[in-house]
């Protein structure tokens, strides 16, 4: 192949920033690169088209404004690894003759492989030459200038983020911020005051979850003097503090339940009333909320209402797993900006780091980032499985989410496996024996053992003739649909459907 070889036949070298309104692309962001400075840089299919090649040559890869380059590093085999999508938004990953190593969420590929459309949408780490790292999912998004260096990210859900903070921004109302821990809900917060009119008046930051039910209300909204033992003087409350700005009260779920009333009346009114005082105050300041609790059940429903001014959602890291390389990226250089004694984190590490499902969010990986740093900083050499031995030792944790959270070259026993991990690995796979072996770290025929002990899987020749004509009549040739409406694995169902001549 020619060194001058051409990425316009397959993708986009780097499209204009603005709303994609049709099909989702397949997209291609870099994780890992040896030239730091090139993570987060990405590549897009172009619509309609039905592969895409792979080299070091192509496609180029880049970011709004900058200079689009092929991935250049001499590791990557010019041969290309062609990624084909089916009609189905399936993706096989055809590997080229060569001897570069190809590896796909941690296991070595050497033919030919199909990924349901369910696999991409979590996103799959793809290695090569053991030098490149590279996420492959859907966008609905192309590309922005993003220009924050606090929220970083390439994905659709960070763009998404950046939009409702800044429609949240433009107004006075409430705001609810929903998401687990470590997602970033209080730099969400932050982000909107400091977006806001408000931004030169305070923010005042409130844990909620360390309010004493018994001090509660003096320390939200004050004391007067002799208001309770050991109020010797006038006690401001954080409504005070914030005057016209910003109260974050974050675990709001956390909220003693006799100072739920009161915050709705504040909310409701703008008034308030110290503990012991004899006349209200009021308050100009904007409330912003957090939780990562369901506040449906043993919350003030109206408090609840009015939190949900403007509701935010913040996405967990597993659903943004592209931007999981440009974090690393970024925690590793606050650790040089810091002047920590220089470290290099090994490509395998970064790789069992993408592919993780992370419960604990930006939080949880920057932690184990910096004791990554430190202990390579100290010239060992750091492992996944040191770094989080809950993930090898949590069956649950290892079978959540199957591609993302399977360790580095770990291949689960079938005893670890329940029967909703291979449910789930078969739903996320359009029912693929094949693509839900790949997730869940197992061999095939381990995958149709699991699949025969399993009491909501049928076998396609066991299912009724007249259900076979309901659902193929509902849903035509498309077996992927069929097979989910049946439970059934979709190559065995689509030859029992030719056989008793239901499809053609």
């Amino acid at each position: 192949m020619s060194d001058h070889y051409d990425p316009d036949h397959t993708l986009t070298s780097l499209l204009p920033s603005f709303e994609h309104a049709g099909p989702r692309l397949l997209t291609l962001t870099i994780l890992w690169h040896p030239e730091l400075e090139r993570v987060g840089e990405q590549a897009f299919a172009r619509p309609g088209a039905t592969e895409v090649a792979l080299n070091r040559f192509g496609p180029l890869f880049g970011r709004p404004g900058g200079t689009p380059l092929g991935l250049g590093d001499r590791r990557l085999a010019r041969d290309p690894v062609m990624l084909l999508r089916g009609a189905a938004d399936e993706v096989t990953v055809v590997t080229p003759q060569s001897r570069m190593s190809i590896a796909l969420d941690g296991a070595m590929l050497t033919g030919a492989t199909t990924l349901g459309a369910g696999v991409i949408e979590r996103g799959v780490v793809l290695s090569l030459g053991g030098a490149v790292l590279l996420c492959l999912h859907w966008s609905d998004h192309l590309p922005r200038v993003n220009h924050s260096s606090t929220l970083l990210g390439v994905s659709g859900a960070v763009l998404r983020l950046h939009e409702s903070i800044r429609q949240a921004a433009g107004t006075a109302v409430p705001v609810l911020l929903l998401g687990e821990t470590g997602t970033g809900k209080e730099v969400v917060a932050h982000a909107i005051h400091g977006a806001s009119e408000r931004r030169q008046q305070p923010m005042v930051a409130v844990n909620m979850a360390t309010l004493s039910e018994s001090l509660a209300a003096a320390d939200l909204f004050g004391a007067a003097r002799g208001a309770y033992t050991g109020a010797e003087r006038v006690r401001r409350g954080w409504f005070d503090e914030a005057g016209n700005g910003t109260l974050f009260l974050d675990e709001v779920g956390n909220t003693p339940a006799s100072v739920q009333p009161m915050l709705l009346r504040v909310l409701e009114t703008g008034a308030y009333r110290p503990l012991g005082a004899t006349a209200d105050l009021t308050t100009g300041a904007r409330i912003i909320a957090a939780t990562d609790q369901d506040l449906a059940a043993g919350f003030n429903q109206a408090l609840l209402h009015r939190l949900e001014g403007f509701v935010i959602r913040m996405p967990p890291l597993r659903a943004r797993r592209e931007d999981i390389g440009l974090l690393i990226r970024h925690m590793v250089t606050q650790w040089q900006l810091a002047g920590q004694a220089p470290a290099v984190l090994p490509t395998a590490l970064v790789e069992a780091l993408c592919r993780y499902d992370w419960p604990g969010n930006v939080r949880q990986l920057g932690m184990v980032v910096r004791r990554a740093l430190i202990a390579a900083a100290a010239g060992q050499a750091p492992a996944f499985e040191t770094l989080l031995p809950e993930a090898d030792a949590d069956p649950g944790v290892t079978a959540r989410l199957p591609l993302a959270a399977r360790p580095a070259g770990r291949r689960l026993r079938l005893s670890e496996l329940d029967h909703e991990a291979v449910l789930e690995a078969l739903e996320h796979n359009d029912w693929r024996v094949g693509a839900a072996a790949l997730a869940l770290g197992v061999s095939r025929p381990s995958m149709y053992k699991l699949i025969d002990d399993h009491p909501a899987i049928r076998a396609a020749a066991a299912i009724p003739l007249d259900e076979l004509r309901r659902v193929v009549a509902q849903h035509g040739d498309d077996i992927r649909c069929c097979a989910r409406a049946l439970k059934t694995p979709g190559e065995a169902l689509r030859r029992h459907l030719r056989g008793v001549g239901l499809l053609g």
